[in-house]
């Protein structure tokens, strides 16, 4: 989830070989006084593309001639502070005789006297001088984030040097500071334009450019908001400075991303066009309120919160007139089910979309972003995405639209991604932010500024929250399984390890005690070892599970034994030196567990044809724990059971995450999903295994579950299911009702349990407890199948 109003300090460099989504040399200019420059000294300056801030205690910036001798060394610029997320941080360095123009206050000063035309400029982990004169001895050199050739210089990244830097001109990236690590694609020369970590340029006391304006500072220029934002998802102004920009402050945000948002209330006839901005301050907390009308200077600036998502249309290194305060404010665009779009957003071929028109008559994200800066107003919208940690919650403008049974919308193909979902936080850091389940209400009218993150996409800045109606969503309880039916669930229970607070072991507890009500068989996913994050080598899960099964007896429910595989340490990803792993718990006084000698980490269960039907090699075992589809992935865990006199095989499944794919809402459509890849590979492995059963005894009673991370409607469970050897038991619920997980607003399936054919009844039911709930113990609901195994279709 996203954080709203507070950023995180991140400060682990990679080699610089490696492209940065987070601290970058954003410009280096090297011509300061010298003959014909305008600016007196020269700079460095540094970005951060990332969500975070940047640390930058104990860093330096350094130089290197751009063709150095045996002689030359390192000049080293220490460093302190940080980079704000979207910021900059401005470096100055040696001062010539010639220019007119200082720099903005630097954040941090050196005494290098830079080349206009040639040289290195490295950022550096250490504040200890490097010593690699050559490209590749500074690529092996972990300490180097990033850096940049320019000129002719030999040590740079890629094909080859920035070119074009002189007494004039800087060398810079783009607005959205990308980095593929070749100086010569990633920067381009430019009028040199250093910004400070407050957001200020050298000048901009005036403004910078007046837009077209003329010198008066209470009269407007010429430039308006609509005409930043254009007709397209970037500005047509982008990377000009603008200046008396008027606009109406319409909300005001003094925490994380600081800065305010003005709108122009003399709005123009196209429908494409925004009339509100957001005005970017840095780390400066905003001097301005709503309702003052003002005039804005500053530089038109595409802020990427991701590498992927949509950019937001900024002004940064603002200048600001108020002229008057108390105004009315604009007019809020109504958002509901009649002015919001059926269709999600327009397509590209998976590449970007940013440089279409805008069609906001037909794509809801469209709509969006013709309004993105600008007031907004819903009112009493059901939440469809509980409150969260960081002050966020969803709901649904369409109460229509792919309505679950307790209040959600359901996510039930890629082409459905529910366009009426909205998220909201607020900009009130006085109030506490409400604490929802979904099928909540936010009643009365909510208003603010719309704006856009990474998580989540386009959101509501509230600056008038509706009111909170609780609807009393109830978590669910499970019938109790008859004597002659086995029940088999699964849970992941989130990271859980032995130094978790008891109050999380209890609530957990009780969910399988109480909820699931004492299944026979428990397949947990995201069990952590007995001491969860430490990195030392520890793989056994012994007082992890001591303590969960005991806290399960003390809620009512049975004394349970488990089994487990041990895993490699750190090669099952998950949380670094936790080694999640799966487990079977299971109720000795109602279903044995057939124990075979032989697995381990490393060594594959096979099926081999008995007396009676089928056995496994190894139980519990793993499935081929060497195939590259389990690489940095939990690996099966098949365990044989035998309830009133029949085996029963259950493989618990965890697989790879969706870590890496594209977002819905993102500028790149349709989204890619990489990591599907290895999904499928996963689940091929397992349709393999679960065949090779099946084939050695046509009637074996088979229970494939856990958390798959894909949709009943994926490849991946299609995958899983060839040869119709596996059905999924989400698809026998109706279809309101098929969800296991809820994100970003949208209600979704997760979480499976799939039976073999012989499996002919069986009453199955996802038991929702966590995942619509503000207040939750994992973030994934569990769910049973319950079997009557005397039933079944025997062979």
């Amino acid at each position: 989830m996203g954080v709203a109003s507070a950023f995180a300090i991140t400060s682990l460099p990679a080699a610089y070989a490696t492209p940065s989504a987070t601290a970058v040399i954003s410009e280096v200019y090297g011509g300061g006084g010298n003959s014909g420059a305008t600016l007196t000294r020269d700079f460095v300056e540094l970005g951060n593309a990332g969500s975070a801030a940047y640390d930058l205690a104990g860093y330096s910036v350094q130089y290197l001639p751009g063709t150095p001798s045996t002689s030359s060394l390192w000049q080293v610029t220490a460093l302190s502070g940080a980079v704000a997320p979207g910021g900059r941080f401005l470096v100055a360095e040696a001062a010539g005789t010639g220019g007119s123009t200082a720099l903005p206050t630097a954040d941090a000063t050196g005494s290098v006297a830079m080349s206009a035309t040639s040289g290195t400029i490295a950022l550096v982990s250490g504040t200890t001088a490097l010593t690699c004169k050559t490209a590749a001895d500074c690529a092996a050199d972990g300490r180097i984030v990033d850096l940049v050739g320019y000129g002719s210089a030999l040590v740079r990244e890629g094909s080859g040097p920035a070119g074009g830097a002189s007494n004039t001109a800087a060398v810079a990236r783009g607005a959205a500071l990308g980095d593929t690590d070749d100086n010569a694609v990633d920067l381009s020369a430019g009028t040199p334009s250093p910004v400070n970590s407050a957001g200020q340029t050298s000048g901009s006391g005036d403004g910078g450019g007046d837009g077209g304006g003329g010198g008066d500072p209470t009269t407007p220029g010429t430039v308006r908001v609509h005409d930043i934002q254009g007709t397209t998802r970037l500005s047509p102004l982008a990377g000009q400075t603008v200046s008396r920009v008027p606009g109406i402050v319409t909300g005001v945000r003094t925490s994380g991303s600081k800065g305010y948002w003005i709108q122009d209330p003399a709005a123009d006839t196209d429908s494409r066009t925004s009339e509100g901005v957001f005005v970017y301050t840095g780390s400066a907390t905003p001097t301005v309120a709503v309702g003052d009308s003002v005039l804005v200077g500053g530089k038109v600036s595409e802020y990427y919160p991701s590498s992927t998502s949509q950019s937001v249309t900024e002004l940064t290194a603002p200048t600001v007139t108020v002229l008057s305060g108390g105004n009315a404010l604009p007019a809020a665009v109504t958002v509901d089910a009649a002015g919001v779009p059926g269709a999600y957003i327009p397509t590209a071929g998976g590449g970007s979309i940013e440089s279409l028109a805008l069609e906001p008559g037909v794509y809801a994200q469209d709509f969006y972003e013709s309004t993105e800066g600008m007031r907004v107003a819903f009112s009493d919208a059901r939440v469809v995405g509980a409150s969260d940690a960081y002050g966020e919650l969803w709901v649904t403008v369409k109460p229509d639209e792919n309505a679950t049974t307790r209040g959600g919308t359901l996510y039930s193909s890629y082409d459905q991604p529910n366009t009426g979902r909205l998220e909201v936080m607020s900009l009130d850091t006085t109030a506490s932010f409400p604490s929802a389940d979904v099928g909540d209400e936010l009643s009365g009218t909510t208003t603010g500024p719309l704006d856009y993150s990474t998580y989540g996409g386009y959101n509501v800045q509230a600056t008038q929250l509706g009111t909170l109606v609780d609807n009393g969503l109830k978590q669910e309880v499970t019938r109790r399984q008859k004597s002659d039916e086995l029940a088999v669930a699964t849970y992941n229970v989130e990271n859980l390890d032995a130094l978790d607070a008891q109050e999380k072991i209890d609530r957990l507890a009780h969910g399988v005690a109480v909820n699931l009500n004492s299944p026979d068989v428990v397949a947990l996913e995201e069990i952590q070892d007995d001491n969860g994050a430490t990195n030392d080598g520890t793989v056994t899960s012994e007082a992890t599970l001591k303590r969960f099964t005991d806290a399960i007896r003390a809620a009512g429910g049975p004394r349970y034994q488990w089994r487990y595989i041990a895993p490699t340490d750190n090669q099952d990803g998950g949380e670094p030196g936790g080694n999640i792993r799966q487990v079977f718990l299971f109720n000795p006084k109602r279903v044995s567990f057939t124990d075979r000698a032989g697995g381990d980490a490393v060594t594959a269960t096979s099926v081999v044809k008995a007396r009676k039907g089928v056995r496994l090699t190894a139980s519990p075992g793993r499935i081929d724990p060497a195939s590259d589809a389990w690489d940095n992935s939990r690996k099966p865990l098949v365990g044989e059971f035998v309830f009133h006199g029949e085996t029963v095989f259950v493989i618990a499944n965890h697989f790879t995450s969706k870590g890496g794919d594209q977002p819905l809402h993102g500028r790149y459509q349709p989204p890619s999903r990489s990591s599907e890849t290895q999904r499928q590979a996963q689940a091929a492995e397992v349709n393999s295994f679960v065949k090779s059963l099946l084939a050695a005894d046509k009637d074996a009673k088979t229970v494939v579950l856990g958390d798959l991370n894909d949709y009943e409607f994926s490849q991946t469970v299609t995958t899983l299911t060839a040869g119709k050897v596996l059905k999924p038991l989400i698809t026998t619920l109706p279809a309101a009702e098929r969800y296991t997980y809820v994100y970003d607003g949208n209600s979704q399936t997760l979480d499976h349990i799939l039976t073999s054919p012989a499996v002919t009844h069986y009453d199955y039911d996802v038991v929702h407890i966590n995942a619509e709930f503000a207040d939750q113990a994992s973030d994934h609901d569990p769910q049973v199948v319950r079997i009557d195994v005397s039933r079944c279709r025997q062979g």
